[in-house]
């Protein structure tokens, strides 16, 4: 990046080179991004996470448990998915928990796969902040750029957050507004392994399959080997590739809402397609209802 801005004219986002983020960590400490690990992993606990974090995370990083701050409680019929959008109340008090005010970019990272860094900077989003950003590589791609880490819990520098969120940043969708793209001729993705799309190998969810329209487009099929996202072209090859448009509006889906996420973030800091919508329930809120129709196969 060039010289720092001013503050009240910095923008960033919504993703940052390693280089790029150490280069907005120099000066005052209220001129720079508000740090916050968010590693996640299917299956990993929100104590295993954190203990992760524990290990070694961004000198002043605090930890935002994805289960507990960007996840309402399940529902007891599973309406909403595994991963239920969260109410901004919950967001709000996560994110002034770990520092984030409405003067400061923040900028999420995890381990290296930033899947649980983008659904941060999504769910951030679409409750109005922009000015917020994914360190592209996340902990991994920081630490093979030889930069420092921190252990155990870092010493506060800044006071507490002060963020207020308000809904609308971001393009939201429920079970009935997916229908609805599809029934306008939008474009579906599913953001899914390529084999549960099929309704192969399905461990996860107890239906398999996918939304009937869908394409496949799996989210961690654009990282590179080093963990950083692929660029344009490459996404535009892989989007074409899949079937879709890229002059079309997105509507992306995936099991709960982490791996669609994933996918809007490359789509829109890439610039490819129109500011892509989220499905956040995705395929385990689609089949809580046995109406709604399922296909398997490569379409």
């Amino acid at each position: 990046m060039g010289p720092l801005q001013p503050e009240s004219e910095r923008t960033v986002g919504p993703l940052l080179t390693a280089t790029e983020l150490q280069g907005m960590l120099v000066g005052p400490v209220p001129g720079r991004p508000v740090l916050v690990d968010v590693r996640w992993s299917l299956g990993a606990g929100s104590e295993a996470n954190r203990a992760g974090y524990l290990q070694a995370h961004l000198p002043g990083a605090a930890f935002l448990d994805l289960e507990t701050v960007l996840s309402d409680p399940v529902s007891p019929d599973g309406a909403g998915g595994r991963h239920p959008m969260p109410s901004a109340d919950r967001v709000q008090t996560g994110l002034r928990a770990a520092g984030v005010r409405g003067d400061r970019p923040v900028v999420f990272y995890d381990a290296g796969t930033s899947l649980g860094a983008a659904r941060a900077w999504w769910v951030a989003a679409y409750y109005g902040i922009e000015q917020g950003a994914v360190l592209d590589g996340g902990l991994a791609g920081w630490q093979a750029a030889g930069l420092p880490v921190q252990e155990g819990m870092p010493t506060r520098e800044s006071a507490p957050g002060d963020v207020t969120l308000v809904p609308g940043g971001r393009e939201l969708l429920d079970a009935d507004g997916l229908q609805a793209h599809l029934a306008d001729g939008g474009q579906v993705l599913d953001a899914r392994p390529a084999d549960r799309f099929r309704g192969e190998n399905e461990t996860v969810d107890p239906v398999a399959g996918h939304v009937p329209g869908a394409l496949s487009l799996p989210a961690l099929s654009l990282l590179t080997q080093d963990g950083t996202f692929v660029d344009a072209e490459q996404l535009v090859q892989a989007l074409t590739g899949a079937g879709g448009h890229t002059d079309r509006v997105s509507a992306l889906y995936c099991g709960s809402g982490v791996q669609a996420a994933h996918a809007a973030l490359v789509l829109e800091a890439r610039g490819v397609g129109p500011r892509p919508a989220l499905y956040a329930g995705s395929w385990s809120d689609w089949i809580t209802d046995p109406r709604r129709p399922v296909a398997t196969g490569d379409r």
